[in-house]
């Protein structure tokens, strides 16, 4: 299947939080295939592959959660499982000048390419950030920063800058309709006006067209930010090499990694479980590995932690309706845990 025809099939359908660890059966339909990425070798008895192999999932249907991912074959604990790039990051505005304006790298000031108040690791960045940056940076943002930083809110940044790669050309307006949305009510929507018309006056101010800005409605503006709502990830980095995945925890822990936040596509389907299989690390920068935190057999179904899975019961049960829409049924809620 071809990226596009998975996209406009996946569009059909909504992605709906876990409840039970369903069994990957082959009377599912099949969605999606990973592409490749370099991944441990399923016994030890075989060498690495010397190049790129498809990763061991597939996103599948089911008739009690919707979308989940499925190992294709049996996953050791520590493999990584797949790497995923972002569709849209951004920084922190407390970060802006710590790390890299696209990767989220952590940056020498001293040594980073330097452009109107923003850093980048390296030229190879600062060309790819083209793709949002050559719009951005017409801009006077200002007052929609201050609009983000007084009010507490990271989002709008994302929208901020998918509206920009949409303006350059680089991204359809739809990119993000495949993902579930959060319930919006019509007291957050008048909430989100503020954003939008910031937004909008900063790109009329730069003379960006309305041949351009087409898309670019309280409509797109409030839908973008519902998908954001529940499908973006925080960036926790932890530079360095670490043997296992609580070393590499503690190091963000400690390092207080938080440098932005992303959405990426595929990682976006996977469900929730308070005891999850995989976890999500950021080592250097905004691009994220999926790894296996134990053993997982061939048709398990592959599930992330969507909040702190160290939380109660309670705080768990509290966070995960108020923030994504939903009660919990996972073997560890179902024990009260």
């Amino acid at each position: 299947m071809s990226p596009l025809a998975f996209v406009l099939t996946l569009s059909c359908y909504r992605r709906w939080p876990s409840r039970f660890s369903t069994p990957y059966s082959h009377n599912l339909l099949v969605l999606f295939s990973s592409t490749a990425t370099t991944i441990t070798p399923p016994n030890g008895n075989e060498s690495p592959s010397s190049g790129p192999a498809p990763p061991p999932i597939r996103v599948a249907l089911t008739e009690s959660t919707g979308r989940a991912v499925f190992a294709t074959r049996r996953i050791g604990a520590g493999d990584t499982i797949h790497t995923a790039k972002p569709i849209v990051s951004h920084p922190s505005l407390s970060a802006i000048t710590t790390v890299c304006y696209f990767c989220l790298k952590k940056i020498n000031a001293v040594t980073a390419s330097q452009s109107q108040g923003v850093y980048f690791c390296s030229e190879n960045c600062k060309e790819s950030s083209k793709v949002f940056y050559d719009v951005e940076e017409k801009a006077d943002w200002l007052a929609f920063d201050d609009y983000c930083r007084t009010q507490g809110l990271k989002y709008p940044l994302l929208v901020k800058r998918l509206a920009c790669m949409v303006i350059s050309g680089a991204a359809p307006a739809g990119i993000l309709d495949i993902l579930q949305p959060a319930n919006l009510t019509q007291g957050m929507i008048l909430k989100m006006e503020e954003g939008f018309h910031l937004l909008r006056n900063a790109l009329v101010k730069a003379n960006i067209g309305d041949e351009h800005m087409s898309f670019l409605t309280k409509q797109w503006y409030t839908d973008v930010l519902a998908r954001i709502r529940i499908n973006a990830f925080r960036i926790e980095l932890a530079a360095g090499v670490y043997e296992d995945l609580l070393s590499l925890a503690s190091a963000s822990i400690k390092a207080e990694a938080a440098v932005g936040n992303a959405i990426y596509m595929l990682l976006s389907f996977y469900n929730h479980d308070c005891d999850p299989n995989t976890h999500i690390v950021w080592i250097e920068n905004a691009d994220a590995k999926l790894k296996a935190l134990r053993d997982i057999d061939e048709g398990e179904e592959l599930q992330i932690c969507y909040i702190d899975a160290s939380m109660s019961y309670d705080a768990r049960e509290s966070l995960l309706s108020q923030g994504f829409g939903f009660k919990c049924n996972c073997l560890r809620c179902m024990s009260g845990d």
